[in-house]
Formats: C-alpha cells, structure tokens, sequence
C-alpha cells in the first residue's frame, strides 16, 4: 500500500513564501501521478495541483492559484513539491497529498480521483 507523508507547513505572512514535500514509501514516485489538495473547516476539499510523470508530464491548477503555485519533484528522493508564492491569507488549510492506484497521463484535479493520502500538514497565511 502507498504511503505518503507531507512537511513543510508553517505559519508565514501573507506575500511570502513555502514549499511544501511529499514524501512517498512503499512504491516509487516515478511514473506515478501526485495531487496536492487543502482543506478548511466547513469546506470540502479542493484540488490546488497535480501532476503527471508520464508522457509530457503534465500538470495542473486550479484557478485559485495559477500563477503563484508550482510543483516539482525528484524521483531519486522519492518526493514531491508544491511550490506556494505570493501567498494570501485564502491559501490557509490543512494541505494534503495523495496518488492514485493507477497513474495515467493526464492528472486530476478531483479528490475522487485518488486513493492514497497523506496525513495532511497545516499551512497558516497571516500577520
């Protein structure tokens, strides 16, 4: 069974910056598709980004943060980053990632769409 542990998460002022790993065990990284997604009290989960390491390796995000998130990852550490920027007090939650049981070329957004999570790590926006 994958297993997934996320770090990184902190307190940090609005405008400034995180980068949040996902470190995988039990399986490779290689190959396999990693969906970032965070989660406030009240609200349902929503996918930030994704990305695929097949084909193009593509990737993607949601409107709320295109152009302030991006994702990396090394496979010889078998882990995975999402790069927060230019954060708001919005981007606050507890942030997640996961992978799917079978990886294909295209990721998702959808929470549905995955079957492994980590335990999640807090991330706070503010002054």
């Amino acid at each position: 069974q994958f297993q997934l542990v996320e770090s990184g998460g902190g307190l940090v002022q609005p405008g400034g910056s995180l980068r949040l790993a996902c470190t995988v065990s039990r399986f490779t990284l290689e190959y396999v598709n990693i969906g970032w997604f965070r989660q406030v009290p009240g609200k349902e989960r929503e996918g930030v980004s994704c990305s695929s390491d097949l084909g193009g390796g593509a990737s993607d995000f949601s409107d709320s943060v295109k152009g302030r998130f991006t994702v990396s990852r090394d496979n010889a550490k078998n882990t995975a980053y999402l790069h927060m920027n230019s954060l708001k007090s919005e981007d606050t939650g507890v942030y997640y990632c996961a992978a799917p049981q079978r990886s294909v070329s295209e990721c998702s957004l959808s929470p549905e769409s995955y079957n492994y999570w980590g335990q999640g790590t807090q991330v706070t926006v503010s002054s």
